[in-house]
């Protein structure tokens, strides 16, 4: 009697964790959907809920930048608003598209086309890496017209902005890069919860950009 007893508490508990190791896979098997944590997949909601934590904390840094920059341009009289480098909408182009190729990587994956899915990724990676150059060449274009970070708070938010965003778009490329390192596993397993978190937070860095150059962009 103390033995099936035994036996049915073992199955209760074995349940769950059961159901914890086979979240985006199969029976506790390793598909590059999600590290492990002492011989358990962790779930993927864990990988979104913490995305969508870190997201918000990002939306209050740039909160916290706007209300500064909004406060700081209407009670000063030295707020000489910059002409923002044309290249910037080259660099917003180009962002933009690192999203589209973003997307027929994944489309390429989910149809389990290794090759299609770590080209894209490649070219994503690619385009980043070219818009923070881009970024890096605007700066210069207005060093060379005498704008520089202490020149008046515009050009003072201007770079704090700018330099914000690529600093955070710089994390996504590593994870971007990460991403085409482990390919063939990912592609492997069909689906990857990673895939989908850094695209998550790569789209919304594109969002954030577009917010961002709007904002320098305003006459208000």
């Amino acid at each position: 009697m103390p033995s099936t007893t035994m036996n049915a508490t073992a199955g209760e508990v074995a349940a769950p964790l059961d159901d914890v190791g086979r979240i985006g896979g199969s029976g506790g098997g390793d598909n590059g959907d999600a590290p492990h944590s002492f011989g358990r997949s962790v779930p993927a909601r864990t990988y979104q809920i913490g995305m969508w934590l870190a997201l918000g904390a990002i939306v209050m840094v740039f909160a916290a930048f706007t209300s500064a920059l909004v406060v700081r341009r209407g009670l000063s009289d030295d707020w000489v608003a910059i002409a923002l480098p044309r290249l910037l909408w080259l660099n917003t182009a180009v962002l933009l598209a690192s999203s589209l190729t973003l997307e027929r990587s994944r489309r390429g994956l989910a149809a389990r086309q290794e090759a299609q899915f770590s080209r894209w990724l490649k070219v994503t990676v690619a385009l980043g890496w070219l818009f923070l150059g881009g970024q890096l060449l605007a700066w210069r274009e207005l060093a060379a017209r005498g704008v520089y970070l202490a020149t008046n708070p515009s050009s003072s938010f201007f770079y704090l902005l700018t330099a914000a965003h690529g600093v955070h778009l710089l994390g996504g490329i590593v994870a971007l890069a990460y991403l085409v390192w482990r390919a063939r596993r990912i592609a492997a397993g069909g689906r990857a919860t990673a895939v989908d978190v850094t695209a998550l937070y790569w789209h919304f860095m594109d969002g954030l950009w577009i917010y961002i150059l709007l904002l320098l962009g305003a006459r208000f």
